[in-house]
Order: C-alpha cells, then structure tokens, then sequence
C-alpha cells in the first residue's frame, strides 16, 4: 500500500479511481527552422491567429465561468495576448526559428522573468508555460492540454494544475482532486474550495500513480492512500452519509451559547451572490469588484460599473454587502491602470496605490458604487485594499464622504496595518483581514510554492498574532470597529473558531463553505473558542497549533472535516 501526505485544503471523504492528467506538449525541437516554403511575414501572422484563438477559447470559457474560475481564466486569456510575449517570439522568428520553437522559447524567457521576481508574478509563469503550450498546440492542428475525458467520475492526478484548467473543472466528473504541487493558497486550492471538490496539494510523488488504480483521499487531513483499506472505506460511506449535512446552512451564524457570527459569501459578480444567497449566506462580506475591469484595455463607464454592482447588491437586500475597491496590479495587471514592468510587483504598486500613480480612476468607481448603493436596499459597505498606513486609511475615508459613502473601511493584508490598526481605525468604519496575503506578507513566502506550504498557512502562529493585534487595535480608545475575515482562513472550521475566539466579528468565504463552518461553530461557546485562540497563539508552530485545536474539537473528525 502506498500512502502521500500533502497539504488538505477542501474536506472529503472519496474513493475513486485514478486519472491522471495527460502529458503536456512536448517541446518543439532545438533549433527548429522556419519552414522554406514560409516567410517570416507568413509565420508571424499564423502565430498572432494561434494566440488570437487561443484567447478566444479561453475568454469563451470565462464568459459562461463564475468567481474565482472566470477570474482565472480571464487573466489567462490576457496572457495568450501578451505583447512582452509576443514580440519576444516574433523576433525569434524573423531570426529563422519556426513559430512553435519561437513562442516556446519566448514563453521559457518570459516565465523565467516572471517567477523571478516572485510574489504574485510568480503565478503568472504558470499562465505562461500554459498558454504557450496551447499556442503550439493550436499551431500543430491537435487538441490542447486539459482534463482528461471520461465517462465515469474519477480522482484527478497531477503535478500541477494550469489555472484555465483548474477554472474548468467539472464536479459532477472530478470527485477529488489531488495535486504533487502546489500550496494551500494557490489557484488550485481557491477553486477547488470554491466548487466544493474534496482536494490536497503538495501531496509529493502522488502524480506516478498508475491510471485506473483505487485511491482514497481525505481532504481535510491532506492523505491519500493507494488501495484502500476498510476502516477507511468505511469513512468514505461515513462522508457519503454526513455531507448532506453539510450542504445548507440555515442562514443563523452562532457559537452554542448564541454569540453572533454573522456567516457571509466571498463573490465577484451578480451569479456569485445569488448563488451564496441561496445557500444561506448572511451577507457579502468580500465583493471583488476588478472583475468588471479585466480583459478590458479602457476603464468601464461609470453606468457599466453602477449596473454590475447592483445586481449583487439586489441579491441582498436590507444586509450588508462589503465592496474591495480595485485590487489591480501583481497578478492583475490593467493595461490603462497598472506598470507590467515593476521589478516587485506583489510589493509595487497595486490596489489603492494605483491611485498614486494613475488618480481619478478610484473616485470614479466610488461614485459609481454609491449610485448603485442609492438604488438599493443592500446595507453598501466600502473597503480598499494593501492600506499601509493611517494616512492612507484617512484619505480613503474622505474619497468615500465626498462620493456619499456612509461606511468606509480597509483591509488588512500588510503586516503594518495591523501592527498599527488603533491609529488605522480611528480613520474607518471597519477592518477586514485578507488572510491570504497576510500570511504571505507576513511569512514572506510566496503562496503559489509548493515547497513553502508549511510557512504559508494562516495557522502559523505570527499570523495568529496580527489577527489579534488587529483586534485589540479596534477596541483602543473606544473605537471597538468591526474587524472580520474575508481571506481563506474563515473557510477552515476549526480556524473559524479560533478566529472568533480572537474576536473577530464576521467570517467570509466560498459559499459552499457556510454550512461546515456554522456548523462546528455550533458546538463550541465563545468561552472555549477563546480557550483555542489561546492556545494556537501558544504553540511554537503552525502545525501544532493545527493540531492541537482539531484535537479539542471533535466534531471535525465526525464529521470528515
């Protein structure tokens, strides 16, 4: 019997048989020479249409995505017309080299570029290598790489996952995902928790199992055993049987003793918040509105952007929805807002710095928000992100009054807002820690590397600690403003209560995550909960405070998660 450990990062308990992804394009020959029938001119052309059409194919696929995957598959798209990209491989081939040799050595430069510089650019190698595999597939007549077809549902396999097909992935064929790469916060692991697909990353060596073998894994303890055993065919029945509990949340978020945590959805559009709606969500805690600016080379109008975030605000009616101003820059990167050529991008400028560098387009989008509030029944909540300081905090806070914005707020990614979150709040209405780059600022581990999963964890306990500094900052000098979760941890049940018992006083995240979170919040008081914050801030590190928690809560182990 063989067993992996990796890194869980959505529940489940599955068996299945194995299907592997297949091979990727294999690499055009060294020196492979334009053919002598073919011009440059020629040659040029045919790659522009290849990459025109695989842009195409994909942006098609985003059109009928939602959330996280139509984000994913539009800022893939994008990168099919690079024009770094593009301009690389049409000298290689007015140099001689044939069209696939040219974008398959162009794609290798770019992404090494971009994986140097770390941070979010770092996933956009990946984007790269991905689109450039389709342009050379798309050049040789034959299908591009993606999900294996079957017609029985099967375990996928893999290495790794491009993010056009993780955005794709279809949970009525896929029962679990399991990836040898890969971190808790990468691509993979957000969609796969966005879907509800039982999934582990950096589980090492998994990908040389053979097609067609039985495999059991377990989502939430990242293990997957070849040739199951019965004890541990007996948990998949055991799941099979308590899911369904855990598929509807009945809208009241609580600890057993009736302290509100009011449970909201994390959503980029109109489809996502009707969706979350209908799965009890309380409220949007976390609405990424740079959804409607992607794949768009000029600024939406003020009526595009009014209309889009209306109909999530229709959604919810008379509750709060929390709007991110545009977090563009890093992995976002907008033609007519953004510098593609930082040197650092994850520490340049993105989010509200890009009104440093490019003002007017952050009052426009707060005036649009604010016709749309009027228009609306939705209690509008606004927060910006990568806020630093109290200064920034202020200023934003006066951008919000002047378009008639009742509640402004921040986020809470870089380590110096919460370190200094009393003088931050003073500025607003209300915090809200990103937990993804939290840690990732924090742990100054990139969160797409699979070898860097240890650190990049918001159980680490520095992260733990920032969250409470956050939180005793919002009760200094009677300020007491709320500070809620809208990163990742919030969809973890038993980092759920730990956060709570650090008094955190909302959770967002994927819808499909209500239901186990509210749940396990059901079984402990507020008491206990601020027993577990205590003691995953006591312990040396992030595995161990893991660990110690789950074993006070057992639940979790009832229920598979």
């Amino acid at each position: 019997m063989q067993n992996f450990q990796g890194v869980g990062v959505s529940p489940g308990r599955i068996i299945g048989s194995v299907r592997q992804m297949p091979k990727p394009v294999s690499e055009p020959p060294s020196g492979e020479r334009l053919a002598a029938d073919t011009s440059p001119e020629d040659a040029v052309a045919g790659l522009k249409a290849a990459a025109q059409s695989v842009h195409d194919e994909l942006k098609g696929r985003a059109d009928i995505a939602t959330g996280d995957g139509k984000a994913v598959l539009e800022a893939t798209a994008l990168m099919a017309k690079d024009t770094m990209l593009l301009k690389s491989a049409t000298k290689l081939i007015n140099g001689g080299s044939s069209p696939e040799r040219a974008i398959w050595e162009a794609g290798a430069s770019v992404s090494e570029m971009l994986h140097n510089l770390g941070g979010y650019m770092a996933e956009r190698a990946t984007d790269v290598l991905d689109v450039r595999a389709r342009i050379v597939a798309e050049l040789r007549g034959v299908a591009a790489p993606g999900i294996p077809s079957s017609d029985t549902p099967f375990i996928l396999v893999a290495e790794d996952l491009a993010p056009a097909d993780t955005a794709t992935l279809d949970p009525a064929k896929v029962l679990a995902l399991v990836t040898s790469g890969g971190g808790p916060q990468s691509h993979t692991a957000i969609i796969a928790r966005s879907l509800g697909l039982p999934a582990v990353v950096a589980a090492h060596g998994v990908d040389s199992v053979a097609d067609g073998s039985e495999v059991f894994v377990d989502g939430a303890a990242g293990f997957v055993a070849v040739e199951p055993s019965e004890e541990q065919r007996a948990a998949a029945t055991a799941w099979a049987e308590t899911s369904a509990t855990l598929a509807s949340f009945d809208g009241n978020g609580t600890t057993a003793d009736g302290h509100p945590v009011p449970l909201l959805a994390n959503v980029g559009g109109a489809k996502d918040a009707v969706a979350a709606a209908g799965l009890g969500a309380q409220g949007v805690g976390l609405f990424r509105t740079e959804f409607c600016f992607l794949e768009r080379d000029t600024e939406p109008s003020g009526d595009e952007q009014a209309a889009a975030y209306k109909a999530v605000f229709d959604a919810f009616p008379g509750k709060k929805v929390v709007l991110r101003t545009l977090d563009a820059g890093a992995d976002k990167p907008l033609p007519f807002l953004t510098d593609a050529t930082e040197p650092n991008p994850a520490l340049g400028v993105r989010g509200y710095r890009t009104d440093f560098t490019t003002p007017g387009v952050l009052e426009r989008q707060l005036e649009a928000i604010a016709r749309a509030a009027s228009e609306s029944e939705a209690d509008v909540w606004v927060m910006a992100p990568m806020i630093s300081t109290a200064a920034e905090a202020g200023r934003f806070a006066s951008l919000c009054a002047a378009a008639g914005l009742q509640t402004p707020g921040v986020m809470v990614e870089v380590p110096s807002a919460a370190l200094t979150a009393a003088t931050v709040l003073r500025e607003v209405g209300f915090a809200s820690l990103g937990t993804n780059d939290l840690t990732q600022y924090a742990m100054a581990a990139d969160r797409q590397l699979g070898p860097l999963a240890e650190l990049n964890t918001p159980w680490q306990p520095a992260v733990l600690r920032l969250v409470q500094l956050t939180v005793e900052g919002s009760a200094q000098e009677g300020n007491n403003k709320p500070v809620g979760v809208c990163g990742e941890a919030a969809a973890d049940p038993a980092l759920a209560v730990v956060l709570t018992g650090l008094g955190v006083t909302t959770l967002s995240m994927t819808a499909r995550s209500l239901a186990a979170v509210g749940t396990v919040l059901k079984t402990v008081t507020l008491e206990q909960a601020q027993e577990l914050a205590r003691l995953a801030l006591s312990a040396p590190s992030a595995t161990e405070a893991r660990d110690w928690v789950r074993a006070k809560l057992p639940v979790l182990e009832e229920l598979g998660l």
